[in-house]
């Protein structure tokens, strides 16, 4: 078992302190032999550094590609399934920034079973799939099915984790950018955690591209608040998983919703679906799903940067409170801030540095520290926890009409 952690160790440079050989030590004493995915939780700040590269080398390529095919009546539809999808509608909130307005995220199990509710043939398109494998029977059916209807008024980007994916073999013409990210986020485990991140920066950092080389700042101050985030809290995070929850709700407003949906994926998915989790924004809450919320859900703010914001999501707190006590409730902030005579057990407060643009990635963190714990407290095994075969890597079963 130790060798097989210390394999892992050597495939990753830095990123790995002594402090990571320690917890994965004390992890040992869990008794599993499951270490794909804490490794590749743990492997994430590394893996950002490599994204940034990657882009940063293709600049011109990539301005290229854009100057040939976006103009102002170019619609984008970003793309993907499960996890991949999230990606889509956390950028929905944050493309605006870089000056993109016509946006779209929708499923490529959306588009597999109604293209006609999303295309129009003679308007142009840039669709941009997110793919961890590539190998999705949607993900290759939605650019198929794209190009069937739009022809010559549609160009494609694929960011995915696997070069040899079919994604990539199948659908390389002059109309394509592809990105390739570190062949280390083709996560091995079930669940995505760095395919994830990584994809989403690599998005963040493409449809800013004119500025890609200002913002190795910011890369760096991500990846030191991405291993102080880990090194800090995992331990804290582990005892929340400890308790007897059976519920999860996450909440975020804007691009953190998106975040909340996939952390509450990554948790419900690595307990094989023995913890029930919601997702939704602060506002959003009220309008029926709160309901869901007994004294054994655990909740999960992840709070605005915005002070206008957050006082919404302050008075849902607070109201909330009044009316039932939850297990457990955990606050991720940048900022530190009232919340009343509100108790938490835990507070994340990754902000030792100056914020970036790229922050809400670490909030992430939460829900795959969270999942892999609760997994083993469950005494399942993280990296296949679907003992039924449910759920697996890359899904199964479907076929193509």
């Amino acid at each position: 078992m130790f060798l097989n952690m210390f394999s892992k160790l050597s495939m990753v440079s830095d990123c790995f302190t002594f402090a990571y050989i320690l917890k994965l030590y004390n992890m040992a004493s869990i008794q599993t032999t499951s270490f794909d995915t804490i490794h590749e939780i743990y492997q994430q700040p590394e893996m950002w550094r490599q994204t940034y590269q990657i882009l940063l080398d293709k600049e011109k390529e990539i301005s290229g590609f854009m100057t040939s095919y976006y103009n102002e009546e170019t619609t984008i539809i970003l793309t993907g399934a499960g996890t991949s999808s999230f990606i889509g509608n956390i950028l929905e909130f944050v493309m605006p920034k870089y000056g993109f307005y016509s946006v779209k995220s929708v499923p490529t199990t959306d588009i597999t079973t109604h293209p006609e509710a999303i295309f129009n043939k003679n308007k142009k398109y840039i669709l941009v799939s997110f793919a961890r494998s590539g190998n999705s029977p949607e993900s290759l059916a939605a650019v198929n099915i794209a190009d069937s209807i739009c022809h010559n008024n549609i160009a494609h980007i694929i960011i995915t984790c696997n070069e040899n994916g079919k994604l990539v073999k199948e659908k390389a013409e002059d109309n394509r950018l592809i990105l390739i990210l570190p062949p280390e986020t083709n996560d091995k485990g079930l669940a995505m955690t760095s395919s994830f991140s990584s994809m989403l920066l690599a998005s963040m950092l493409l449809f800013d591209v004119k500025k890609i080389v200002n913002k190795k700042e910011g890369i760096d101050n991500l990846y030191k608040k991405g291993e102080y985030l880990i090194s800090t809290y995992s331990d804290q995070i582990k005892k929340i998983a400890a308790l007897d929850f059976e519920r999860a709700v996450f909440l975020g407003t804007g691009e953190l919703k998106g975040i909340a949906e996939e952390c509450h994926l990554k948790l419900q998915e690595l307990t094989d679906g023995k913890v029930v989790c919601l997702f939704d924004s602060f506002l959003g809450l009220r309008h029926g799903p709160k309901a869901a919320i007994n004294e054994k859900t655990l909740l999960v703010y992840l709070f605005s940067n915005d002070d206008k914001v957050f006082q919404y999501e302050r008075d849902l707190v607070v109201q909330t409170n009044q009316q039932v006590k939850p297990i457990a409730q955990i606050y991720v902030s940048q900022k530190k801030r009232s919340t009343g005579n509100v108790v938490f057990d835990l507070e994340m407060l990754p902000d030792r540095m100056n914020f970036t643009e790229f922050d809400a990635i670490l909030y992430v963190l939460i829900g795959q520290l969270l999942g892999f714990y609760k997994s083993i407290d469950l005494k399942l095994d993280p990296d296949n926890p679907s003992a039924s075969g449910k759920i697996a890597r890359v899904v199964e079963g479907v076929i193509i009409y």
